[in-house]
């Protein structure tokens, strides 16, 4: 994890990406290469006091859209064919693997009852958000998230961490 502390200009760039102002900021856990924030790590339970299991949600506009046309386009299904087809038994002990080191540093924070073993994205037995999988590959780095490296690889076209796309003025 390489979380930064988030700056005022930080959550400035935040609530300009997500249209709203942000919630539970614990840190940005990944940026963009021009240092403007891609994920943010977010707090197990919101400052209202609604339980959050997405602790690293993806946050930068152009990712997002990437990411969203995989998922259009059938990528979570075909992810989730391949979890429970037995053919791949390394993907599988991976994305638990996954989804153990998600719950671990989200326990770090704390731990919230309602959402106790609950990681995100359908981890560690289905695919139902690649958006998390990929907020987690960014802020894990490489090697964590076997879905969620995939589909950052899945999108190098459109959008990279190593590309500045970021049109946020703040």
């Amino acid at each position: 994890m390489n979380d930064t502390p988030a700056t005022e200009r930080d959550v400035a760039v935040l609530a300009a990406q997500l249209g709203r102002a942000p919630r539970g900021i614990v840190a940005i856990a990944a940026r963009c290469v021009c240092g403007n924030p891609t994920v943010v790590h977010t707090a197990p339970r919101l400052p209202d006091g609604t339980p959050f299991p997405t602790q690293y949600y993806l946050t930068h506009p152009d990712a997002v859209a990437a990411v969203s046309t995989l998922e259009a386009n059938g990528v979570m299904k075909e992810m989730q064919a391949r979890l429970t087809s037995g053919e791949e038994p390394e993907l599988v002990a991976a994305y638990r693997a996954a989804h153990e080191r998600y719950l671990e540093e989200r326990y770090e924070l704390g731990d919230v009852p309602e959402i106790h073993g609950i990681s995100a994205g359908g981890m560690p037995d289905r695919v139902k958000c690649l958006h998390v999988l990929v907020g987690h590959a960014l802020a894990a780095g490489p090697g964590v998230n076997p879905l969620g490296d995939e589909a950052l690889a899945l999108i190098s076209a459109s959008w990279s961490p190593d590309r500045c796309t970021c049109a946020v003025e703040v």
